[in-house]
């Protein structure tokens, strides 16, 4: 149900930014056609732009799924003990050295 209104919540936040968008666009032309210096947008434009941001941010947080546990602990909680690696406390890696870089003894 929460998901249903969040959806519900951005459409209706893009729907009046695309509203408020156009109406600045509407107004600065206005303001072009009658040759007048565009000084700042109406407070009705500006106060629809952030009631738009006020719904669309908890709209997605509502609509967004459950965040996974992305720490170490929350990876090894899905893994059992046969999962886990054990043969990377023993690997030595300076025995590539010589193989690589050659005999610098």
């Amino acid at each position: 149900m929460t998901k249903v209104v969040g959806q519900v919540l951005v459409v209706v936040a893009v729907l009046t930014l695309v509203h408020a968008a156009f109406s600045t666009y509407e107004y600065l032309s206005t303001l072009k056609a009658l040759s007048r210096p565009a000084t700042s947008l109406p407070a009705s434009i500006i106060v629809e732009a952030l009631v738009s941001l006020g719904l669309f941010i908890p709209g997605i947080a509502l609509s967004s799924e459950k965040l996974e546990d992305v720490t170490y602990r929350g990876e090894l909680a899905k893994r059992s003990i046969n999962d886990q690696n054990a043969n990377m406390a023993f690997m030595i890696p300076s025995k590539r050295g010589k193989a690589i870089f050659g005999d610098t003894q």
